[in-house]
């Protein structure tokens, strides 16, 4: 079994501190599933937050972007970063409001990124586009000089980071009154579904799909079943407060 994730001061969590795990299989899990990041950093004095495209590879995340990102060329000069990925996995209906929230998975990663070498920057494309679009990089050409030159790749170490997880059913905070005792109360699943592929205007009639669609719907499909099992922090009953922070 792998050790506990460590805690640091800006890890700790101190809302709802049962929430947190510090199972590196469920951290992995996380970020496995999900398709987005959010990076957010200080640029020129002002907080900025920008999405992007990510994939895990080992113990670093790699962030996908434009060599004319302005938050992502301040990321590559070793600028301090945090990331956030989250996935919701269904709307807590409580019988109060204050005690509605969501289940969900989340991951906050903070540290300093570094650019990927120029040499080592084709085998990150491809862990991204594998982990994006499995199977893809071999049915289409490689990336061109130029293509590389305009892109960043960024490696930010999976040094410090907290993982939090909210999962079972409402946990009203009071009984509630008489008048709500027929109130209904749950949890709405939320689950990504890849939908029919939807050819190019210019893709020729009859042309097969090919093979890595499927592979990405089926890699879809499986994160959507990762949330029947994501941690145990949920078992013990749901503490008040709706909109409770996913970091």
């Amino acid at each position: 079994m792998p050790d506990p994730l460590p805690l640091t001061d800006r890890t700790r969590l101190t809302r709802l501190p049962g929430l947190q795990s510090r199972d590196r299989r469920t951290l992995d899990a996380v970020l496995d599933a999900g398709l987005v990041a959010h990076l957010a950093g200080c640029l020129d004095g002002l907080p900025v937050v920008l999405p992007v495209a990510y994939a895990r590879d080992g113990d670093r995340l790699l962030l996908h972007g434009s060599t004319g990102g302005g938050l992502l060329r301040h990321a590559a000069a070793a600028a301090p970063l945090a990331v956030a990925i989250t996935l919701v996995d269904g709307l807590v209906f409580a019988r109060s409001l204050y005690d509605s929230s969501m289940n969900y998975r989340s991951v906050v990663v903070l540290g300093r990124a570094a650019p990927v070498p120029e040499e080592e920057k084709p085998a990150a494309l491809r862990t991204l586009s594998e982990r994006l679009m499995p199977g893809r990089w071999d049915e289409v050409r490689p990336p061109t000089r130029r293509e590389l030159a305009a892109t960043l790749v960024l490696a930010l170490p999976l040094d410090e980071v907290s993982v939090k997880v909210s999962t079972g059913p409402p946990g009203d905070s009071a009984q509630p009154p008489p008048d709500l005792a027929g109130t209904w109360a749950g949890v709405l699943p939320l689950r990504p579904v890849a939908g029919e592929p939807e050819s190019a205007p210019d893709v020729p009639p009859g042309l097969a799909v090919p093979p890595s669609l499927d592979r990405a719907a089926r890699r879809i499909a499986a994160a959507a079943g990762d949330a029947a099992g994501a941690g145990d922090a949920g078992d013990a009953a749901r503490p008040g407060g709706a909109g409770g922070s996913a970091g």
